[in-house]
């Protein structure tokens, strides 16, 4: 039995060499264009999720826990959109079942190379598979579990529906998919006060205001957020029979669904 370790110290940050610093956005630019996960975003990425987004570490923890209770003998789990694989090495740190592999998926050819060195550098019996593919193009099967960790928000609006039916599919009964995203609020006061929040939360991070503004200024038209409400409603949509947040910290979350029928029952 492998030892489990529900620390923070999954992420990935903590158990490679220091992250270089993110400074990206520390000096004015003068067109800033739109946002991209390229090869400087994906040096300093571990550094910079860590400083924006709250409650990271304990969703990449918690993530490795879920894993531990949903994934099955003898199938996948995918991890869409993985970046440089923080959710597939907790994955597969706290897998405990046999005849599993993880499928790792993003678009980003820097994340990608990054993501292989990552999990290289921790050996273990699960084997993971590394892909450079966009998430849509992919067909899914014989999954236990699926992961869109911050994923979902950078995929086309009209295309959410189709990707979330083709997850419902691919799962197994009993199969769970952790869907982690930022949200939109309907209260315009909870909104803005959310909102204000996760700006201090920065703040006191260390970023100055100019970095905050031009990071959101290269977000705004490729991050498209929904409401709770919306989630949820698109799951069930999808098929999913029980869906709702387990995790939420100010304007950041996480809901989980579950598939519990067969699709022809």
């Amino acid at each position: 039995m492998k030892n489990i370790n529900y620390s923070l110290n999954s992420n990935l940050s903590e158990h490679l060499s220091p992250p270089r610093t993110d400074n990206l956005f520390a000096l004015p630019i003068a067109q800033l264009g739109d946002w991209t996960f390229d090869e400087k975003v994906a040096e300093v990425f571990p550094d910079m999720i860590q400083r924006s987004v709250p409650g990271y570490s304990n969703i990449i923890t918690m993530i490795g826990m879920l894993a531990r209770r949903f994934v099955q003998p003898h199938s996948h789990i995918y991890d869409l959109g993985c970046s440089l694989g923080a959710v597939s090495l907790s994955v597969r740190r706290n897998i405990q079942v046999p005849g599993c592999s993880i499928i790792a998926i993003d678009n980003s050819p820097a994340m990608v190379e990054r993501c292989r060195h990552h999990l290289d550098a921790f050996r273990d019996d699960t084997r993971v598979e590394v892909l450079e593919k966009d998430i849509l193009d992919i067909r899914l099967k014989n999954a236990s579990m699926v992961v869109l960790n911050l994923t979902l928000q950078f995929i086309n609006p009209k295309d959410r529906l189709s990707l979330l039916t083709l997850i419902y599919q691919s799962l197994m009964p009993g199969g769970v998919l952790v869907l982690s995203e930022k949200f939109t609020f309907e209260d315009p006061q909870v909104s803005e006060l959310l909102f204000d929040m996760h700006h201090d939360f920065k703040r006191a991070n260390g970023y100055s205001e100019l970095e905050i503004s031009q990071k959101r200024s290269m977000l705004e038209n490729v991050l498209r957020s929904d409401s709770i409400k919306d989630h949820k409603t698109r799951l069930h949509q999808a098929g999913f029979e029980h869906a709702d947040v387990w995790f939420q910290c100010f304007n950041f979350g996480s809901l989980i669904a579950l598939k519990t029928k067969k699709i022809n029952d």
